[in-house]
């Protein structure tokens, strides 16, 4: 009489991009996040490529990580992976920037997902999001989305744009410190922190004045923070402008720095930026998010919370007063509690979409 047929859960080997803008830490926050997910469901083989120790410590690659800083050798790997059968692929996380440069990755990776899907492997994409939308680019994207078994996007408008996917929190939310974020007495949260991109505008002086209006207000210190590198000069600026301190950075030791960041952010009761990863790595330390925004030519943050489902945390400063800045940004620390309950329900939706990542990565075999 034929037995049936015995079912077993087969980890193939995962080859997903890590490389990321080196000098910014929070492109680290969400490729660990993924490595951290994926290793349950298969031995990781990471690109890195000329990484800096800093960076690639920061990702928190373990000794059972094939790590690859040669392109050709990590793309040749999969190559030879995929035609045994044994592969899948991950896209990394993160920014599109919808050019002929920007999208290498997913145009040049097409031979090995085809050879991926042809072999049965799962070709997956998390926490993805586009900055620009034009019409060509969405075309040359096609191949890729239509080779992939998941494509989960980390906004609305890429997943409108792009389409064949769904919106997920953007991986960033996660924060390996958010459980303890919320444990923190109340009265320890003695600090602004501020920290704004060094390729925008300079804040005017009612922006400046509301800031330190609602710093005094509330008894804390402004603490201004460079979490990119490149911002490191308007950091010292905009200490000195607000008569605050300064937590900079030389561009090492990214791990030591992320840590020394999430140390002033556990202090933090709010959080002032314009750049989407201070702001969410922030409150998963239980600071309260303000896109104190010098303009409103760009939408990023305000999408990318939404997502997330938190709404109403950007403020575009132009043409209010010092008065007006302060009195929005007091509104948002009255609404910590709210916008803390928020990012909790974010997280059970992030531990879907990882159980959702696992189950499509880890196949059914027939023996």
């Amino acid at each position: 009489m034929r037995q049936p047929a015995l079912q077993q859960r087969m980890r193939r080997d995962i080859f997903v991009p890590a490389r990321g803008q080196f000098d910014n830490i929070g492109d680290i926050l969400l490729r660990r996040q993924l490595l951290d997910w994926l290793r349950a469901s298969g031995p990781l083989h990471v690109y890195v490529g000329d990484a800096p120790d800093g960076y690639a410590e920061g990702l928190g690659l373990g000794p059972d990580d094939v790590q690859y800083r040669s392109f050709r050798r990590w793309y040749l790997a999969a190559l030879a992976s995929a035609a045994r059968g044994r592969a899948s692929y991950v896209f990394k996380p993160g920014e599109i920037q919808l050019t002929l440069v920007g999208m290498k990755e997913h145009l040049a990776m097409l031979p090995v997902l085809a050879l991926v899907r042809a072999r049965h492997g799962r070709v997956a994409r998390v926490g993805v999001g586009s900055r620009n939308f034009a019409p060509l680019p969405r075309a040359l994207m096609g191949p890729s989305i239509a080779l992939s078994n998941v494509s989960l996007w980390r906004d609305a408008a890429t997943a409108g744009y792009l389409g064949q996917g769904r919106v997920m929190p953007d991986l960033a939310f996660a924060g390996a410190g958010a459980n303890q974020a919320r444990d923190v007495p109340v009265e320890r949260r003695d600090v602004l922190v501020v920290s704004m991109r060094s390729d925008l505008d300079y804040p005017n002086s009612a922006w400046l004045a509301g800031v330190r209006t609602v710093a005094d207000d509330n008894g804390l210190e402004i603490w201004c923070v460079t979490q990119v590198l490149r911002d490191d000069e308007k950091c010292g600026q905009l200490a000195a402008d607000l008569g605050g301190q300064a937590l900079r950075w030389n561009g090492t030791g990214h791990d030591e720095q992320e840590q020394r960041l999430r140390a002033l952010y556990r202090r933090a009761a709010i959080a002032v930026s314009d750049r989407l990863h201070v702001l969410v790595g922030a409150l998963t330390e239980g600071a309260v998010p303000a896109a104190l925004l010098v303009d409103g030519k760009s939408d990023k943050i305000a999408r990318h919370f939404a997502a997330a489902g938190l709404h109403d945390v950007s403020i575009i400063s132009a043409g209010l007063s010092a008065a007006e800045i302060a009195g929005r940004l007091q509104n948002l620390l009255g609404r910590r509690t709210a916008i803390l309950a928020g990012l909790a329900e974010a997280q059970n939706e992030l531990q879907t979409v990882r159980r959702l990542l696992d189950q499509v990565l880890t196949i059914e075999s027939v023996r």
